[in-house]
């Protein structure tokens, strides 16, 4: 069997990884001669919208997924009209869109931060009054890690804010004062069968994720649980989805969805039973479903900008290094590195260890 996955990006190259165990080969559509998803499997360089590109991968493929929500739409429906493709177009469409995506939350009743869509300084400048400040001002598409983003604390740094962000659709939504951020990450397979991996608690450093580790709360677990379970069966989802939240007074008041794998989930290679990247392909090849039970403790860093030394962070035990090959640049993820341990206490002073010789440029 071939997987088909429109994206070449680290993820795809994870994608890859765990297929591979599974009998499955895999090739990738992907516009630059760079993309670090070929060392894994064939690499198609074209354009995403290219009708050559989209027909070369095609060609001996069995089933068709993407690896982030920058993709067009577009693609994967045409995709979808000669091999089987998961998550629909219309996931991808949903949540590339944070106007459409928030729309929808509200739809659902699920609790979010109040919002308005900007489509011209005059709409920023009524929102303003509307909302308040301070307020968060993103552009509806193609915004990830920090990028595309502006904080406004007051109603002056909204002047000329719409020009600022490129005079493109942009939503502006209130800010939320958060205690801190988890993901939960759904996967629902082709019979509409749900597993959820445990929450995760996320700390970010200027907009980009530093750390990530699972977390034990049943309470705010049950809420994630049943808010993921809902989104998936709105948009008839099939694959892995993750969903980010903001905790406040114990409650969940959900931020975005990202309609694949994701950042947050990348421990689950070691610390799961069976990894996220594992249960996509299961899900869209239309295998059973893996358990998404924690093996032991363990958390995850990002290698952002720089790499460390390498040879002192695999001398500290229980550290895995998952290097991209990717050139180093400032606020670029290259690698991530996943601590596990057996008990918290032996976590806790590994991790210390690996943030000691972390040397993350940001920009």
């Amino acid at each position: 069997m071939k997987l088909a996955v429109v994206g070449g990006g680290q993820l795809g190259r994870m994608l890859a990884q765990a297929a591979l165990p599974l009998g499955i080969k895999t090739q990738f559509l992907d516009p630059s001669e760079q993309s670090c998803a070929q060392d894994a499997g064939a690499l198609i360089c074209d354009a995403y919208d290219s009708a050559e590109g989209i027909e070369k991968l095609l060609q001996g493929s069995d089933v068709v997924t993407f690896e982030f929500e920058n993709v067009p739409p577009s693609t994967v429906a045409t995709l979808a009209q000669s091999k089987p493709a998961f998550p629909p177009a219309s996931a991808l469409s949903t949540a590339r869109d944070r106007w459409i995506e928030k729309s929808l939350f509200q739809q659902l009743t699920i609790p979010t931060p109040r919002c308005a869509k900007i489509d011209n300084q005059a709409d920023l400048d009524q929102a303003v009054i509307d909302l308040g400040c301070p307020a968060v001002l993103k552009t509806r598409t193609l915004g990830y890690d920090g990028k595309g983003q502006k904080v406004l604390r007051q109603a002056s740094d909204a002047d000329n804010a719409y020009a600022e962000l490129g005079s493109v659709p942009l939503i502006m939504e209130s800010f939320i004062d958060f205690e801190y951020e988890v993901s939960c990450i759904g996967v629902r397979d082709q019979a509409g069968q749900c597993v959820f991996y445990p929450l995760i608690r996320n700390e970010h450093r200027q907009g980009i994720l530093y750390r990530s580790q699972p977390i034990a709360d049943p309470v705010l677990q049950a809420q994630a649980e049943s808010i993921v379970e809902s989104m998936l069966v709105e948009l008839n989802y099939v694959g892995t989805l993750a969903f980010e939240f903001f905790v406040k007074d114990n409650q969940l008041i959900a931020n975005e969805i990202a309609p694949r794998v994701h950042n947050s989930g990348h421990w689950t290679i070691e610390g799961a039973q069976c990894s996220q990247f594992e249960n996509h392909v299961r899900a869209v090849v239309g295998l059973p479903l893996g358990s998404c039970e924690v093996r032991g403790e363990v958390a995850m860093y990002n290698v952002i900008g720089r790499q460390p030394d390498v040879k002192a962070l695999l001398a500290i035990a229980g550290v895995h290094l998952h290097d991209y090959g990717k050139s180093e640049r400032a606020a670029r993820k290259i690698a991530h590195i996943t601590v596990t341990a057996q008990a918290a206490h032996q976590l806790e002073e590994r991790c210390q260890q690996v943030e000691a010789l972390l040397v993350n440029d940001l920009g």
